[in-house]
């Protein structure tokens, strides 16, 4: 009789708020590990090796900056950049972006292409979703060394509370998990989902304060922005780490709030819809 409590509260688990972060936890040794092995394998035969994970950044912050810069002429106003320079205003977006991008495109081909582990039972299929989003961090965490690299080289004066960024993608980590769990249990019975997700993230992209900053919309039109969830993190990791502002506490309870709701949804979906994977792959 004293299994049964238990069995039941196991089975309880995906219906839990905190069942994503039980999982995490419980699965942590493995997740770290097949992190590891994402990552190297991604740079596994090539002649740069692990140096790409710094040189893709770094190429991507002198292209964005010369076509946004330059040509489109895209640019802050002394009030709204406090003379910071266009790059670094922009690289801090495209981390935060990259970021999300990288985890929404890699969802829906993330069931599918791992049919060996469909087929095991006691192998945690929604370990893949964590693993996802820790591969996207490393990245994030590369992008964010090239980032202190170049504020140095710019001469860029750093806001203590800089030391929030942490803290800022913390609150983000639940809805990035949420969307990967969602998607990808959408990839495995719908196979366009792949095809939808390059045209979704490039959409949140553009229709994000990336290369430009809100108030270049008309007032009225200001309000769309704050729909798309990458706003209000570049937003405030700008603050943050540029010009020392910490977000607005209601406005960050609130997105605590609807990040933990979108990664619960996520997790729920999932859960609901993972008993099939394996007659569909």
């Amino acid at each position: 009789m004293t299994g049964l409590p238990v069995r039941a509260a196991a089975l309880r688990i995906p219906l839990h708020p905190l069942g994503p972060y039980v999982s995490l936890a419980r699965h942590a040794r493995l997740v770290w590990e097949l992190c590891k092995r994402d990552v190297s394998g991604r740079y596994r035969g090539s002649m740069g090796g692990m140096f790409w994970a710094f040189l893709n950044p770094l190429l991507m912050l002198a292209i964005y900056s010369f076509v946004f810069g330059y040509i489109f002429k895209s640019r802050w106003t002394a009030v709204e950049s406090g003379n910071v320079n266009f790059a670094i205003i922009l690289f801090i977006g495209l981390i935060i972006s990259n970021f999300f991008s990288e985890c929404l495109t890699r969802a829906p081909v993330l069931i599918t292409a791992n049919p060996n582990y469909v087929k095991k039972v006691i192998f945690p299929l929604e370990t893949l979703s964590w693993v996802t989003v820790g591969t996207g961090l490393f990245h994030a965490l590369i992008s964010t060394v090239v980032l202190v690299v170049a504020l140095v080289a710019t001469g860029t004066a750093v806001s203590p509370a800089a030391a929030l960024f942490p803290l800022l993608l913390l609150v983000f980590l639940p809805m990035v998990a949420g969307v990967t769990w969602l998607f990808s249990a959408l990839g495995v019975y719908f196979r366009d989902t792949q095809q939808i997700m390059q045209v979704l993230t490039t959409s949140l992209v553009f229709l994000a304060p990336i290369f430009y900053p809100r108030s270049s919309l008309p007032e009225q039109y200001r309000w769309v922005l704050s729909l798309n969830p990458l706003t209000f993190i570049v937003e405030s990791a700008r603050g943050l780490i540029l010009w020392g502002r910490l977000p607005d506490a209601v406005a960050a309870l609130t997105y605590l709030a609807a990040s933990l709701l979108v990664g619960w949804f996520g997790w729920l979906a999932f859960n609901a819809t993972r008993k099939g994977f394996a007659d569909v792959i």
